[in-house]
């Protein structure tokens, strides 16, 4: 029975990324975009093959460790890539950006992001080890796949992929709703020349993508597009979720997590509510993924393994 829910999931994953990339393609058609063909094509090839190696294992070597990891990566890299471009295309419909009002919630939470900025500018040594927490939120992501599949529970690979693309798409339609970059688009804090992920060019730079266009589309150059709500703060929370069940790896992941959390402001330039939204949004997509990992284990499923697949 395990088997016949775990090649529902992976096909419910693959339609998923199939979707996205059939939705960019038409909107592509549709338009005049600069896009690196080349570039996506080589990720295309790349999801192809090891998609091509999750099937294989899933369905004639019946090795599901091994294909909860070829399907998991498979599909963090195509859904990555298919949702970037849709985020990119989005900007040529997206509303008016509430960075104003974003920076005036923080203001009146007592939150005053440049002051916070000062401060933290007088530690550099914190704020590389900052950086470089903040910096390991996505290999925090691949790691956890492999753990899961090698001394977890593999169909919790499935589980946080879906979470992971629900995330996603919950942080894409509210930005295209009501488009911000982050406190480092309204606040200017150049002058304190502090070694940070993103920075206040950065953040001038997503400013003109909205006012001018997404321009050359690649995705050896993919930004960041979206401010409120901070998905990098929904996929450390996602992470943290989904680990939950490692001895070994929990309390550190827990604890990492935490730290980036707190850096996601200072690091990746966002207001805090954006930091805040992330957590509404994690809980939303781990709720998504509870529902369709009980859906596809409950047609001719015993009750228990229903259950107990559902609370992954």
């Amino acid at each position: 029975m395990v088997f016949f829910v775990t090649s529902r999931l992976q096909a419910i994953l693959f339609a998923i990324v199939a979707t996205a990339a059939a939705a960019d393609v038409a909107w592509a058609r549709s338009g005049s975009f600069d896009i690196d063909a080349a570039a996506y094509a080589s990720l295309a090839c790349l999801f192809a093959v090891l998609a091509g190696g999750a099937a294989f294992y899933e369905h004639y070597r019946k090795d599901a460790r091994l294909a909860a990891m070829l399907t998991g990566t498979a599909f963090l890299i195509g859904m990555s890539a298919a949702f970037s471009v849709l985020n990119y295309f989005l900007l040529t419909v997206a509303g008016h950006r509430i960075d104003a009002a974003l920076a005036g919630i923080d203001r009146a939470m007592g939150v005053d992001w440049p002051a916070m900025m000062t401060f933290v500018a007088q530690y550099p040594v914190t704020n590389v080890v900052l950086k470089f927490i903040y910096l390991s939120v996505l290999p925090q992501v691949a790691v956890l796949v492999v753990a899961q599949g090698l001394i977890g529970n593999p169909e919790r690979i499935y589980a946080l992929c879906l979470a992971v693309s629900a995330g996603a798409a919950i942080s894409i339609f509210t930005w295209t709703l009501m488009p911000s970059f982050g406190a480092f688009s309204v606040y200017d804090v150049s002058n304190l020349h502090m070694s940070l992920a993103l920075d206040t060019n950065y953040g001038h730079a997503l400013t003109s993508l909205l006012a001018h266009g997404p321009g050359r589309i690649s995705p050896t150059d993919a930004k960041g597009l979206i401010g409120f709500p901070s998905y990098h703060a929904v996929l450390a929370l996602l992470v943290a979720w989904y680990a939950r069940d490692l001895r070994g790896i929990r309390w550190f992941a827990l604890a990492i997590n935490a730290v980036v959390i707190g850096a996601t402001p200072i690091q990746g330039g966002h207001h805090v509510i954006d930091v805040l939204a992330g957590f509404v949004v994690a809980a939303l997509a781990i709720g998504f993924a509870n529902a369709v990992m009980g859906f596809a284990a409950r047609v001719g499923t015993p009750a228990a393994l229903t259950a107990q697949t559902a609370n992954l």
